[in-house]
């Protein structure tokens, strides 16, 4: 996957944290190894400012640690960690979901529907990049339709725990995804908010084990931390 033009957003430490958080998940930032602030900063083409806020970001999220006099070291992801995540957005996902399918107005469901039409052709050309921001925007105009900025901004918080961008690369993902996608939006034509909930809560933590396999699979899980069956 290509490195996007940072140069052109100097201040803007949030697109290198989503590239480190990127590079974790894919495996390329192994568990163990150092984050270079100067190396990184070079790599980009932008000063160590915005790396560092990015790093300072990644580590109060747990995702590496800082190490006197040594730099910042990439922590080991865990089966259980994917596993809360996703069931914790499960949660806040269903009744973001289930309040917007009573607020949805014709517009937002109009304008919910291209964002969906748009995903399900990146998936068929199989355009990651694009896949990945056109699923955000979809659950991102879910939660505005919602009216519960508080909450939605909770959600947005969890979701920078969740490897979004690994998605894409599972297989089977894409279909199970927009098949998903279309039974939300079908509570949410009908204005079922008990409906909208359940699909949206399901949506949101079957994702969990294909992403554990996929991570297994890249080395950046172990398979021993795989979270015991309920």
């Amino acid at each position: 996957m290509s490195v996007p033009d940072f140069a052109a957003r100097p201040q803007l430490s949030d697109d290198v944290a989503r590239l480190i958080r990127r590079r974790i998940f894919d495996g390329s930032y192994a568990a163990g190894s150092y984050v270079r602030l100067d190396q990184l900063a070079a790599e980009l083409g932008i000063s160590v400012t915005p790396v560092r806020e990015a790093l300072f970001a990644l580590r109060a999220e747990g995702l590496i640690a800082q190490q006197p006099h040594r730099g910042f070291v990439v922590l080991p992801v865990t089966g259980r960690d994917v596993t809360d995540v996703a069931n914790v957005q499960a949660h806040v996902g269903g009744e973001l979901a289930a309040r917007a399918a009573v607020n949805i107005d014709h517009d937002q469901l109009h304008e919910l529907k291209q964002i969906q039409a748009q995903l399900e052709d990146a998936y068929a050309g199989d355009d990651e990049e694009r896949t990945v921001r056109l699923n955000h925007e979809f659950h991102r105009a879910i939660n505005v339709a919602a009216d519960s900025p508080k909450l939605a901004q909770l959600m947005s918080q969890i979701t920078r725990y969740a490897p979004e961008s690994v998605f894409p690369a599972i297989e089977g993902w894409s279909s199970q995804s927009i098949e998903d996608h279309r039974r939300i939006l079908a509570a949410l034509e009908i204005h079922d908010d008990v409906l909208a909930r359940a699909a949206m809560s399901e949506h949101l933590a079957a994702g969990a084990v294909p992403l554990i396999d996929h991570l297994v699979a890249r080395g950046v899980v172990a398979d021993t931390d795989r979270p015991a069956p309920r």
